[in-house]
């Protein structure tokens, strides 16, 4: 493409996921039903977690910054994506762009440590249980979630700056629902090299270092959980990291599919779908996880749904 049909841009304008418009209207039912979910259990979540005093442990204090994470990053995309499948005009102006991508890498690496973060509070719970309140004290607590926010920030700021200094585009048209970089990069007219390598280079960090956290965390619980006399005890330590193996693996998974391939500028309409899983689905999965495979979760909001019932 020429550098005569290169120009700076003031907005861009969002493809989204299809032109068909029935599909359009089943997409934009489905995806409400989907955000509604995720409202409703991510701040749900939150609150119960807050107001139960038996979920007033480290366990579930990692989960509620989870469940914030997941609220607020689906928020970030649903509500333009939303909007966008009913309404022809799919403009988002060049800052709102820019914002929407910086909050959402934001939050997508903060999950990335946090998941790793909660996968080292289990290991703490199960192999040393009697230690465990003690070891997982407040302070630490706070030290390591806004280790996993700070991490976040700088990474997604370090992309926003080097994005920021792409001077001129070959077409104002992202093909995708939302504001993420690989698309982003490959309508730059100048060479984006560098902003391609740091992409691939941080995001693989990000998952080997969190990937060999949990791992090794694992490790050490499963052996732990095999050493158990109790089957009851067994059968309880496998339920608690059921649900959170689960998470781990559905949102590793499909970072690791889209972010974690030198190639993945080249294959945006697969990446589109898998987009959709973790920015849609997943904020929604995780607070169902966490509660319908998690007992004190249940009898939590079995607890206060009653007390407010008959109160």
């Amino acid at each position: 493409m020429g550098k005569e049909n290169c120009s700076t841009v003031t907005e861009f304008v969002l493809v989204g996921l299809t032109d068909a418009l029935e599909l359009r209207v089943l997409l934009f039912m489905l995806f409400l039903l989907i955000y509604g979910v995720t409202v409703l259990g991510n701040l749900g979540m939150i609150v119960l977690i807050q107001v139960s005093s038996r979920l007033h442990t480290p366990m579930y204090f990692f989960l509620s910054h989870l469940s914030f994470v997941d609220f607020y990053y689906s928020t970030i995309i649903t509500p333009k994506m939303l909007y966008n499948i009913l309404n022809e005009d799919k403009a988002i102006s060049f800052l709102g762009c820019m914002a929407q991508f910086y909050l959402f890498c934001t939050c997508v690496v903060t999950e990335v440590f946090l998941l790793a973060v909660m996968a080292y509070d289990r290991f703490v719970a199960i192999c040393n249980p009697l230690l465990y309140m003690v070891s997982m004290s407040q302070k630490l607590r706070m030290v390591l979630v806004s280790g996993c926010y700070l991490c976040g920030t700088v990474c997604s700021l370090t992309h926003l700056c080097l994005a920021l200094e792409i001077p001129s585009y070959r077409s104002h048209v992202i093909n995708h629902f939302f504001c993420d970089l690989p698309p982003l990069l490959s309508l730059a007219c100048s060479d984006v090299t560098i902003n391609e390598l740091l992409l691939y280079i941080v995001a693989t960090f990000n998952e080997v270092i969190t990937i060999v956290i949990i791992l090794t965390s694992y490790l050490f619980i499963v052996i732990t959980i095999l050493r158990m006399r109790s089957a009851e005890g067994r059968r309880k330590a496998f339920s608690t990291c059921a649900s959170h193996l689960t998470a781990i693996v559905v949102f590793h998974g499909t970072i690791l599919f889209i972010y974690c391939r030198p190639d993945s500028g080249n294959s945006v309409n697969t990446d589109k779908v898998a987009s959709v899983f973790y920015t849609v689905v997943i904020p929604m999965l995780n607070p169902l996880i966490y509660s319908l495979r998690n007992k004190d979760v249940k009898e939590a909001l079995r607890k206060v749904v009653g007390s407010k019932i008959f109160s």
